[in-house]
């Protein structure tokens, strides 16, 4: 692998910080990218490349594809990692908030897959892995802004995978379960701000303990496992399209699929109304 060329973003923590240490142990040339950049200075101390980088800013994306393409002359495999979540009632979290989240989670990662792309179809060869969710595929009540986030991710990465066959190009979606990250303390933060003083405050604070139980350090999956599997899928001969990471994952995603929504909806009541 001492040949190919890795960019991984939202690298300055968590499962894009793993998938970095891991890509770069198995012998990738690796380009961390966040807006945070003084939080991946010891990604450097592994050999690591570090990008400033902000998927809301066009113009430090076009920057950061250039400037692999300019010192490595090719880009072998693109991550798109980086996202958050922002939780609430849909009436009550702003249109602004709900864009914002659209704007990270998928209007950035589809603006570096529009860069990336001509480069890996030129090559005739690449691997675009993007980091989904089992929510995008299940929901959760006060979730509705973060689930249409994901449940776009899923849909772009399964039309982009069949478009771009043709090249070369495999497009890989991995789908981690709670996982040991910021993110749920993010979630949970935005989900009590934006529901105070509402219809939904009560519903919020029952939702917000199940959430955080499902993200404490006994239940959740540590970041590493899901970096540990992207690298595996950025060395794999043949990548399946999807790969569901971490505990609880596959038992959720099968039970989502096997159960008629009205029974999956009854389940939801009882696991987030505590």
């Amino acid at each position: 692998m001492r040949d190919k060329v890795a960019l991984v973003t939202g690298a300055s923590s968590g499962i894009g910080e793993h998938a970095c240490r891991e890509l770069a142990r198995r012998g990738f040339t690796v380009y961390a990218a966040a807006r945070r950049v003084e939080r991946m200075r010891p990604l450097e101390g592994r050999g690591v490349r570090v990008l400033g980088m902000d998927l809301t800013d066009d113009a430090s994306m076009v920057a950061g594809i250039e400037r692999i393409l300019s010192e490595q002359g090719r880009l072998d495999v693109l991550v798109n990692n980086a996202g958050y979540a922002s939780y609430g009632a849909v009436e009550d979290v702003p249109l602004a908030d709900a864009r914002q989240q659209f704007e990270v989670n998928v209007f950035g990662m589809g603006r570096l897959i529009q860069l990336a792309a001509p480069a890996m179809r030129a090559q005739g060869r690449g691997r675009i892995i993007n980091v989904s969710s089992i929510g995008g595929v299940f929901y959760e009540p006060l979730g509705g802004w973060y689930h249409a986030a994901k449940f776009a991710v899923e849909g772009l990465s399964d039309s982009l995978r069949v478009e771009l066959k043709p090249f070369g190009i495999d497009v890989v979606i991995i789908q981690p379960g709670p996982i040991q990250t910021e993110w749920s303390s993010i979630a949970v933060s935005s989900l009590l701000q934006s529901s105070e003083g509402t219809a939904y405050e009560q519903q919020a604070e029952s939702v917000a303990r199940t959430v955080s139980a499902a993200y404490a350090a006994r239940t959740a999956t540590p970041p590493e496992v899901v970096g540990r599997r992207i690298a595996r899928v950025a060395a794999a001969r043949r990548p399946r399209s999807r790969y569901p990471v971490g505990r609880g994952a596959r038992t959720i995603m099968s039970a989502r699929r096997l159960l008629p929504d009205r029974v999956f909806d009854a389940v939801l009541a009882r696991v987030y109304q505590r």
